[in-house]
């Protein structure tokens, strides 16, 4: 009630003091305008209602305290469930790209055509997704121009978006890889490529876990399980090369091997992407370069 009666006396809109506000954290809101140019009935209405939240002068500034004011205001409140919205679209489209990353690689180590085809047919679903993620979200910063925890949930959300649809593209690789190789005798047993899959496909799962429980520990344990990925993607690659040293006849079918292993390191360097934008999100960090290390104590 203070909050209407102060905004409607004073000249110009109220504007935002002090630190930024998270639009999704509303334990206090600030609210100022110059007091010289504050309406005397405002000021006076507010002396008089004690048991109303606080208000006071303070450096020619007109501060009103107001306790869960998000509660009471319907922009507000619509704002928050667009939040909630757009997490639920990210994490939709997150279902649809793990999805593809397995059925990926079951074509390949089950020559499974009927796996490879859906694939195929996700990806067009997955696009669509990413461009109505990314329309939405930036619709969010131009009409409530965010700050704080929300802004940075919006920029993550951006860049998570764009993530996912690269993973999609990358399982359509391998799926066309799969599909090249489902008719010709094998070149060697898969072992690492299946035990890499399965890594990849863990810190993908891990990284959309940590955005929604915005758990800095799960992040970080993605970003670690990336030098294991590399490890094994440098084994294919010797492997398969002692391969086509020995046998230039399997130097197609290796290759198509060696950019199977590629894509899936790919996917990985995504998923360690996303994570670290949880980090960012969730703390206010940023590890991306190894940035952490060089930021002052």
């Amino acid at each position: 009630e203070i909050g209407r009666f102060a905004a409607s006396s004073f000249p110009y809109p109220l504007s935002p003091v002090k630190e930024p506000i998270s639009c999704s954290s509303f334990n206090w809101k600030m609210l100022a305008t110059p007091v010289r140019q504050a309406s005397q009935a405002a000021v006076s209405h507010v002396a008089g209602e004690p048991e109303t939240p606080q208000a006071w002068r303070t450096q020619s500034r007109f501060w009103l305290k107001a306790d869960s004011l998000g509660k009471r205001s319907p922009p507000l409140r619509h704002f928050l469930e667009e939040l909630e919205d757009l997490q639920k679209r990210l994490l939709e489209m997150g279902g649809l790209v793990e999805f593809a990353i397995r059925r990926s690689v079951t074509a390949l180590t089950d020559k499974d055509e009927t796996a490879a085809q859906e694939v195929l047919r996700s990806e067009a679903r997955i696009n669509q997704m990413e461009i109505e993620i990314d329309d939405f979200a930036v619709r969010l910063l131009a009409l409530h121009q965010p700050m704080a925890r929300d802004l940075r949930f919006l920029t993550a959300a951006i860049k998570i978006n764009n993530d996912l649809e690269r993973m999609g593209d990358l399982a359509v690789n391998i799926v066309e890889r799969a599909l090249s190789l489902m008719r010709q005798p094998p070149v060697k047993p898969l072992i690492d490529i299946p035990q890499m899959a399965k890594l990849v496909d863990s810190m993908v799962r891990n990284s959309l876990d940590a955005f929604v429980k915005r758990d800095g520990q799960l992040a970080r344990s993605v970003l670690l399980s990336d030098d294991a990925v590399d490890d094994l993607r440098d084994a294919v690659y010797q492997e398969l090369v002692q391969f086509m040293e020995r046998d230039p006849s399997t130097i197609s079918r290796a290759l198509d091997l060696i950019f199977v292993a590629r894509n899936l390191e790919r996917i990985a360097d995504h998923a360690t992407n996303i994570a670290e934008d949880v980090l960012f999100l969730a703390q206010g960090i940023d590890v991306r370069h190894h940035a952490e290390s060089r930021q002052p104590m």
